[in-house]
């Protein structure tokens, strides 16, 4: 029998479709779904199903952002092929997007291990979900949301880059959280900030979700499952996307971060009680 049944993923592709852009953590509020349907959150399969499921919301990034993808990946076809178009930006862009993706590649493959047993611990979201809620109103307040996306460069796509290893290592830290707090902090304004971590997260949660789909069939869990998961995921994920833009572009990141410390002292109060296992 599949470690998770249809209707438990279907219930995980919405799940992951409405939070795996926002600044809220999809692993960490996967994981508490999980845990409030007594799903073993640490189980080999079920951290596979997780992965794979993201591609669903990444193929919804792919579909949103496609005439941007498809300019940027002209620009740097056309750059490998002349060299007097590498000065484009966009070039440039696809470059910064690749090499901003290796840290995280390294980080995942070394500390898989840890990822998927101890740091999978409710206890972990919780108290991540809290202090990236902190980090994230910091950066909100610090920032002078000054520089659009015409303005990054390749520090700000390595540093934004490199702060996704958090949300790896941190489940509910939240990748969108992580890596839209540096680019805030680097003067980056809301708008862009949340399309750099768009666009950096593509690479990163596509390999995951591949690498990780052995695992998911091989260790328990159906092949109708995750095409349910990962097909709510697009359509809910594709529907987010939109949403997020139009709310950043005037509004700042507060309602995320109160929302964030209520859900983290909420499952805290779940773990204490014996409601759910960590």
């Amino acid at each position: 029998m599949s470690a998770i049944s249809v209707g438990q993923a279907a219930i995980l592709g919405v799940v992951e479709g409405v939070t795996e852009f926002l600044p809220v953590s999809s692993t960490g509020h996967l994981k508490i779904t999980e845990g409030l349907m007594h799903i073993p959150v640490d189980d080999q399969s079920v951290v596979g199903f997780s992965a794979v499921i993201q591609v669903g919301a990444i193929a919804a990034v792919l579909v949103y952002f496609f005439k941007d993808i498809k300019r940027i990946v002209s620009a740097w076809g056309r750059g490998l092929a002349n060299k007097n178009e590498r000065y484009h930006h966009d070039y440039k862009f696809a470059w910064w997007v690749i090499y901003a993706t290796i840290p995280i590649v390294l980080v995942g493959l070394a500390a898989k291990p840890l990822i998927d047993g101890p740091l999978a611990s409710l206890w972990v979201v919780a108290g991540s979900l809290i202090v990236g809620s902190g980090v994230m109103w910091c950066a909100d307040q610090m920032g002078r949301h000054k520089r659009g996306e015409d303005d990054t460069s390749f520090k700000d796509a390595m540093l934004v880059g490199c702060s996704q290893i958090l949300a790896l290592l941190f489940p509910g830290f939240s990748r969108s959280g992580a890596t839209m707090s540096t680019a805030l902090i680097l003067d980056l304004d809301r708008v862009a900030a949340t399309r750099l971590s768009f666009f950096l997260g593509i690479p990163a949660l596509t390999g995951a979700g591949v690498y990780e789909l052995k695992d998911a069939l091989g260790a328990g869990v159906g092949a109708a499952p995750l095409a349910v998961g990962t097909i709510v995921s697009f359509v809910v994920a594709y529907a987010s996307i939109a949403w997020l833009l139009k709310f950043v572009a005037k509004h700042s990141f507060n309602a995320f971060v109160i929302y964030r410390i209520v859900i983290g002292l909420a499952v805290f109060g779940l773990l204490a009680t014996g409601t759910i296992n960590a």
